[in-house]
């Protein structure tokens, strides 16, 4: 996200002429496009654009309303965020069941820690009411009697509370193009293996089953495509030999917490950008986020032989033979 853009997202039902229609209204008020990204996805459509309105000949109220009536007309919905719409960052949380990545949100922003305000907690569940009730935020309880959520209530939610980031604090549900697509790049989960290994359901048990000597977890960016959005942070621990599911999650769950804070906040300062589906940190040199597994196991790793750089050189052009 760069901040001194503009950015304007249109999500609807795909249709010809709508990539078209926008631009040219944009054209005709001097806006400058820096970036325009589009897709489609189960019948919906999307499209992001940056842009500058530093020279633009309207106002930014009238730029709003004029986009706001083309998408009426349209049949498409139209979000504008102007920079000046993100110098107070907010958070909304998703939850299901479980507590420890968003007890750890909540202990980060009490500590003033996060950088940014938790503005409302949404589950298919109301288990976690109470830890949004201890910290004084709003709760919102979306799903049925079996959890199924209501999106048309989390998008009137995540409108309502203007959101800078949306953090997927394990919520056990699969978000909809329809939800993905407004909030393009400004979704951010933490799933429990190291991806692209064991997406979905149950990936502390894929990792026990496929025998795997090193697990973790992954934060990463939603995307429509499961589990396959680009990687921000990642942990990793070992896996003890006859683990179960439950070892495995006592040992993950704080590497969750950890690794979701740290992506959040790599988000938040603008840290990190995403391109061709890899992310990258703006300024290395002047992030001192743990991206991956701590400094002090590169000291541990050993760091030879490297083919070409081989201590011992033969001498002549005969091969040595390994001994019977």
């Amino acid at each position: 996200m760069t901040r001194d853009l503009t950015e304007i997202t249109v999500v609807g039902e795909d249709d010809t002429g709508l990539i078209a229609e926008v631009t040219s209204l944009l054209f005709e008020r001097s806006i400058n496009i820096e970036d325009l990204d589009q897709a489609v996805r189960e019948g919906v459509f999307r499209m992001t654009m940056r842009v500058d309105t530093s020279e633009m000949v309207t106002t930014e109220e009238k730029l709003r309303e004029d986009l706001t009536e083309l998408g009426d007309e349209l049949g498409v919905d139209v979000q504008v965020r102007f920079p000046a719409d993100r110098e107070t960052q907010t958070i909304a949380v998703l939850v299901t069941k479980e507590s420890h990545c968003l007890e750890a949100l909540f202990e980060a922003w009490a500590n003033g820690d996060l950088g940014a305000d938790i503005e409302v907690v949404i589950g298919n569940h109301d288990d976690l009411e109470p830890l949004a009730a201890k910290y004084d935020v709003p709760f919102h309880d979306i799903g049925d009697e079996k959890g199924t959520p209501d999106e048309d209530q989390l998008l009137d939610l995540l409108a309502e509370y203007d959101a800078d980031l949306i953090a997927l604090a394990r919520y056990m549900r699969i978000l909809s193009p329809d939800v993905v697509f407004r909030y393009e790049s400004r979704i951010i989960n933490v799933h429990p293996s190291l991806l692209p290994a064991f997406p979905g359901a149950s990936a502390y048990m894929q990792a026990i089953e496929e025998g795997v000597r090193i697990a973790g977890v992954t934060a990463h960016y939603v995307t429509t495509d499961l589990d396959q959005g680009p990687i921000i942070t990642q942990r990793a621990f070992n896996v003890p030999d006859d683990a179960t599911e439950a070892e495995l999650q006592q040992i993950g769950q704080p590497l969750e917490a950890e690794a979701l804070i740290e992506a959040i906040k790599l988000h938040l300062n603008d840290e990190v950008s995403v391109h061709r589906g890899r992310t990258k940190l703006r300024d290395p040199e002047e992030t001192s986020a743990q991206l991956g597994a701590p400094e002090k196991l590169d000291q541990l790793n050993p760091d030879r032989p490297i083919d070409g750089l081989g201590e011992f050189v033969a001498e002549d052009d005969g091969e040595i033979e390994a001994d019977d």
